[in-house]
C-alpha cells in the first residue's frame, strides 16, 4: 500500500492449509496466530479515484491526463436519403416507406373558384368562389311561365318577360319539309324527298278508284251441294306474293295489304248455284257459302272485289 510492503514468510506457517481472516487491522490464522497490521494499513487511504473532463482532456484523480482531441472529430452524424420508396441512413440500414393508397386529398381550383391552405388540421383547404358581377342572388332562377304571349323568367331580382312573338314561327309548306327517309312511294323508281312529293304520289293511290281492285281468279268447286268456306285473303297473298311471270326490272312479288287493311265484297254470285241469302265474309276475308245446285255448263260466275280501307 502507500506505506510500503509487508512480507510474511509463509514457510513459517507450515504446510497445514488454514484459512486467513481479517478483522479490523488484525490478520488471524485459523488454528492460532494473529498479526497486527495497523502499522502497515491506513484506514482512510482508499483507492477511490475521480474522472473529470476539461475541454478534450480526460483526467483521473491522483493520476494522469489523456488528450482526447485526436478523436473529437469522430461524431455520430448520419445522413438520411430516399430513392423511390427506400429510406436509407448513412452507415446504417434501409427501410421501405409505405406508398400512397389513394386516400390523399388533392384539391385544384378552377374557373371562378380558388383553393387556399395546405390541407392540414391547422391550415385546412378553403375553396373560395369569386362573384363575377358582384351579386350573389341574380344567378338563381325561381320559375318560368308563359303569360299572355310572353315567356316570364323569374329570379331574385324580379321577372323578365320575353315576347314569344319576337321569336317568329317555323311555318313551312309541304315542299319545304324534307322526308326523314326518302322512299319510292308510287313504285316508279324515283324516291320522294319532300312531304309534298309524297302527298302527290299517294293521292292517286288513295283516291276512290285507286282503292278498289279485283283479287286474282279463284277456282270454286260447285260439283257438290253443301256449305263450304274459302279464304279469299290467303288466295290473294298466295298469288300476288308468287306471280308466275314479272316484267323486266319488276319486284319478285306484287305489293300487298294486311288482312285488316281491306274490305271484302262479293258483287255478284249465280243464284242458281249459290245461296246468296246465307253467303258471308268475315273481317279477315274468309268467305262462307252454300252450293244449292250445279251449273248446267259446269261454269258459275262469282265476282269478288277488294277495297283498301
Amino acid at each position: 500500500d502507500s506505506n510500503g510492503t509487508l512480507s510474511v514468510p509463509l514457510t513459517s506457517l507450515g504446510t497445514d492449509d488454514q484459512a486467513l481472516s481479517l478483522a479490523g487491522n488484525t490478520l488471524t490464522l485459523e488454528d492460532g496466530g494473529t498479526v497486527d497490521l495497523s502499522g502497515y494499513l491506513d484506514d482512510t487511504d482508499t483507492d477511490d479515484q475521480t474522472l473529470s473532463l476539461v475541454g478534450t482532456n480526460l483526467s483521473i484523480a491522483d493520476g494522469n491526463t489523456v488528450d482526447l482531441s485526436s478523436i473529437d472529430t469522430d461524431t455520430d452524424d448520419q445522413t438520411l436519403s430516399i430513392v423511390g420508396d427506400q429510406l436509407s441512413i448513412a452507415d446504417g440500414n434501409t427501410v421501405t416507406v409505405p406508398t400512397a393508397d389513394g386516400s390523399e386529398t388533392i384539391v385544384n381550383g378552377g374557373g371562378i373558384n380558388a383553393v387556399t391552405g395546405s390541407g392540414t388540421s391547422g391550415d385546412p383547404y378553403v375553396v373560395t368562389g369569386t362573384e363575377v358581377d358582384g351579386s350573389v342572388t341574380n344567378e338563381v332562377n325561381t320559375g318560368f311561365a308563359v303569360n299572355a304571349g310572353n315567356l316570364d323568367i323569374t329570379d331574385s331580382n324580379g321577372t323578365l318577360s320575353v315576347p314569344l312573338t319576337s321569336l317568329g314561327t317555323d311555318d313551312q309548306t309541304a315542299s319545304e319539309v324534307n322526308s326523314d327517309t326518302p322512299v319510292d312511294v308510287d313504285g316508279d323508281g324515283v324516291t320522294e324527298a319532300t312531304v309534298e312529293e309524297v302527298i302527290q304520289d299517294i293521292a292517286p293511290i288513295t283516291s276512290k278508284a285507286a282503292r278498289i281492285f279485283y283479287p286474282p281468279s279463284i277456282a270454286v268447286d260447285a260439283s257438290t251441294n253443301g256449305s263450304f268456306s274459302i279464304d279469299l285473303y290467303a288466295q290473294y297473298i298466295a298469288q300476288y306474293g308468287s306471280p308466275t311471270v314479272a316484267s323486266v326490272g319488276a319486284p319478285a312479288a306484287v305489293p300487298t295489304y294486311a288482312a285488316n287493311e281491306i274490305y271484302y265484297y262479293v258483287t255478284y254470285a249465280d243464284p242458281t248455284v249459290f245461296n246468296t241469302a246465307t253467303m258471308s265474309i268475315d273481317g279477315n276475308g274468309v268467305l262462307s257459302y252454300t252450293i244449292i245446285g250445279q251449273p248446267a255448263d259446269y261454269n258459275a260466275l262469282i265476282n269478288v272485289v277488294f277495297v283498301v280501307k
